[in-house]
């Protein structure tokens, strides 16, 4: 019967299923461990991680530093910095790592079985990293600017509750995770063109929105303890 239906639907023009799943990724994997593209991505993590940290943590302070002045980037500016630097960086990096950049990415396409518990693991170490070493070296080059401006940590603006922040940071992280896969979707043409464009256009429109509520994140790193 359901062999009959199958030809049904060739006749008919179409087939019902024209794509293929990839097999999912085993739990743990030993062969990773000795192959040198597992470590060239997560350098690639860490590396994007900390330009991405870095320009927007410095892009946030000079915001803040000419809040007042027309000079000053603004709240769009903001948006563009975060969209933008994730647009070349998910560019740069798809390829090698898939350009996660962020520990939510990672932890969601592991519980998809996307990615093995090892190479999530060493992603998110190699994410804190990276966030962690790209906000000293925007602090080292802006001491002064970092400190006043308490380095362009989260805050939740003045008539909003923490309620409401938290629901936008869970919202925000949804609609990122969903976007990224829903542009590595195997139904997709030519996916790799999608992720960078999708991925930078919702960090673009998530950053406004949120610059709304205060000074929000949807990347886990960006809200890292500033030390």
């Amino acid at each position: 019967m359901a062999k009959e239906a199958g030809a049904k639907d060739v006749e008919q023009g179409f087939v019902t299923k024209d794509y293929s799943d990839p097999p999912p990724a085993l739990l743990v994997d030993p062969h990773e461990f000795t192959m040198w593209s597992f470590y060239r991505a997560v350098i690639a993590e860490f590396t994007a991680t900390f330009l991405f940290l870095y320009i927007t943590i410095l892009t946030v302070i000079g915001a803040s530093k000419n809040a007042g002045n027309c000079g000053g980037v603004g709240t769009l500016g903001i948006a563009w910095a975060f969209g933008g630097m994730i647009f070349v960086l998910v560019y740069c990096t798809a390829g090698i790592s898939g350009g996660h950049i962020n520990p939510a990415v990672t932890f969601g396409l592991f519980l998809a079985r996307k990615v093995s518990l090892p190479r999530a693991l060493f992603y998110i170490i190699a994410q804190t990293l990276g966030a962690i070493s790209g906000a000293g070296m925007a602090k080292g080059f802006q001491k002064a600017f970092y400190d006043q401006l308490g380095g362009g940590a989260n805050f939740v603006h003045h008539g909003y509750t923490k309620g409401t922040g938290l629901g936008a940071e869970i919202i925000g992280t949804f609609v990122l995770v969903y976007t990224v896969f829903s542009a590595t979707d195997p139904k997709r043409v030519a996916r790799d063109s999608h992720v960078p464009v999708g991925s930078g256009s919702f960090a673009n429109w998530i950053c406004s929105i949120h610059r709304a509520l205060g000074n929000h994140s949807h990347n886990r790193n960006r809200n890292q303890p500033r030390a």
